[in-house]
């Protein structure tokens, strides 16, 4: 009822030592707090909250106009609904590295897991487009050196994302994430790998944890979770897969209302009312107010 149970601080400590086991955690993207919940109840191992979600959620592009304010609030708003721990995409930190500074911490402080900060130029924009540039080294290595200076919590996963590979080439990439894991990373995001051959070079070349994006429509082919996982993957999300499936189909639903005047050919594909009550856990407000639940939902 209301908000998780689990305090921050337990959720990030029980998250690091999942991941330092060495299994495969599935995070699939959250595009609102109620599928946060969602994700929680069908048993997967995290959540992940894309920034292309967030910049999509107000009616903008993933080119870096979002603003943590507004990143940091809408992370709040979706980690404090599961018991889950939730990572959450800061981009490029928002600016120089007393930016970055600030962004760790006040993501701290909203009870995220976890972050990436990105090696993209400002502005950037998604990683499985076209004409990206990054920084050089030493301004990626001062982002993460950054980071990690401000973070307070330990547990806290800093993760560093490298573009570099559309733009250099894998061994590019692979160099990057060394100097990366140096600067005091936690984890590494490689972007847009194209083939699982990629992904174990990554694997092979440094001693920490690995993420797997499995975006729809973009330069990774879409591996399953068992390919991942043997070579070597630690981490897999997929960051913008239900709101698409939740856009389509209101698209589609739409259409049918515009077509037929109602969508009563729609309601097999609807999540029922009482499967949404149960999810917002409405009975159990009925501690405070029994006038709160006291009716039956017929199915």
């Amino acid at each position: 009822m209301l908000y998780a149970t689990t305090p921050a601080a337990e959720k990030r400590r029980l998250f690091r030592e999942r991941l330092a086991t060495g299994e495969l955690l599935r995070f699939p993207g959250a595009f609102n707090p109620l599928s946060a919940r969602l994700i929680e109840r069908k048993g997967f191992e995290g959540v992940y909250i894309s920034g292309a979600v967030l910049a999509a959620d107000l009616g903008l592009p993933d080119i870096g106009l979002t603003t943590l304010t507004e990143v940091a609030g809408r992370g709040q708003q979706i980690a404090r609904m599961t018991e889950l721990p939730a990572i959450i995409d800061a981009d490029t930190g928002f600016g120089e590295p007393m930016n970055v500074a600030r962004t760790i911490q006040t993501l701290e402080d909203a009870g995220l897991a976890g972050t990436h900060i990105e090696d993209q130029i400002n502005p950037k924009r998604c990683g499985h487009l076209d004409g990206k540039a990054v920084v050089d080294e030493d301004t990626a290595i001062k982002r993460i050196r950054a980071a990690a200076d401000a973070r307070r919590d330990p547990n806290f996963l800093l993760m560093a994302r490298t573009d570099i590979r559309a733009v250099e080439g894998l061994d590019a990439a692979v160099d990057r994430a060394k100097a990366l894991v140096d600067a005091g990373a936690d984890a590494i995001f490689p972007e847009a790998m194209r083939t699982l051959d990629e992904f174990a070079a990554v694997r092979e070349a440094i001693d920490v944890p690995i993420l797997a994006n499995m975006t729809e429509f973009g330069k990774s082919e879409l591996f399953s979770v068992d390919q991942l996982r043997d070579v070597g993957v630690n981490i897999v999300i997929w960051p913008v897969s239900l709101l698409r499936l939740a856009m389509g189909a209101a698209d589609r639903g739409l259409g049918t209302l515009i077509e037929d005047g109602h969508l009563t050919s729609k309601l097999g594909e609807m999540q029922h009312r009482a499967d949404l009550y149960d999810l917002v856990d409405y009975e159990a407000y009925n501690h405070f107010d029994t006038n709160v639940f006291n009716f039956q939902i017929a199915r």
